[in-house]
């Protein structure tokens, strides 16, 4: 398969937050090089401050020339043929419609005033406030189906969710719009360990369904295991371990991967 018909490549992608006031600029990705193939999952792992959230964030076409945004200023990256880091108005709004994107504790930035269907619904109301109310809540409906979660709660408000509830309902929103690529960052985050697992088969069953590309993003090895073979490793910024999870970890070519192989007893 050629890069050109992936649906992710970054290609020596570098990334930096802008200055703010006294603060120097902050570097937050290196030369990062990965490719994503149609209907595969990477997951990537790494320490908080590694530049996870960043890559996530980028891929998901939510870099730019804000002050708080990250901005590509080396190399760059293509998400379903788009370049990000020129990317256009016209075309990052295409590009948001077809990637979904679950950011960080999605779970618990859902709308308090809205009802889970309202916050599920918004993403196709953003785009065309004048849809078909009987449509939506139809798609509405066969979303939360598909989350496993019961059709009640589209009448309930975020708060009277538990906590994996509401990061299913997170990823109802996230596919609402039936997109070809996910972007998950740290899906798994405060959500109580005993429902962890049903959340990470829940997107391992709807990606293979679907059959859509998908980044996940954890600090936890046990959820990437369990989602993908493949994983790229992030420390300071830089991908230092990258291929099939036994393998980067059986054979470390970068001292925090070894380090980490070690900690997590993969030898």
């Amino acid at each position: 398969m050629t890069d050109a018909q992936s649906p992710i490549v970054a290609s020596d992608l570098s990334v930096e937050y802008p200055a703010r006031g006294p603060s120097a600029a902050c570097v937050a990705l290196h030369g990062v090089n990965l490719t994503v193939g149609p209907g595969e999952v990477l997951g990537v792992l790494g320490e908080s401050g590694s530049g996870k959230s960043t890559l996530a964030a980028v891929l998901a076409g939510r870099s730019g020339s804000g002050e708080t945004t990250p901005r590509i200023t080396g190399g760059d990256a293509t998400v379903l043929g788009h370049r990000l880091r020129r990317l256009r108005k016209r075309a990052r709004t295409r590009l948001t419609f077809e990637v979904g994107y679950l950011p960080q504790d999605a779970g618990t930035k859902l709308d308090p005033s809205a009802t889970v269907a309202e916050a599920v619904a918004a993403p196709i109301l953003e785009r065309d406030k004048h849809f078909s109310r009987r449509q939506l809540d139809r798609r509405t409906a066969a979303m939360l189906d598909a989350v496993q979660l019961p059709l009640r709660v589209m009448t309930q408000y975020p708060y009277e969710l538990s906590s994996g509830q509401r990061q299913r309902a997170a990823i109802a929103r996230a596919l609402m719009l039936g997109p070809r690529v996910l972007i998950a960052d740290e899906p798994t985050a405060g959500i109580d360990v005993t429902v962890r697992d049903s959340v990470v088969d829940l997107l391992s069953l709807l990606q293979r369904q679907a059959g859509f590309a998908a980044v996940l993003v954890s600090h936890d090895l046990a959820v990437l295991r369990k989602s993908g073979a493949r994983i790229a490793i992030l420390h300071r910024g830089s991908v230092v371990g990258h291929g099939p999870i036994d393998s980067v970890l059986r054979n470390p070519t970068h001292p925090y991967v070894a380090e980490l192989a070690r900690t997590l007893g993969a030898h």
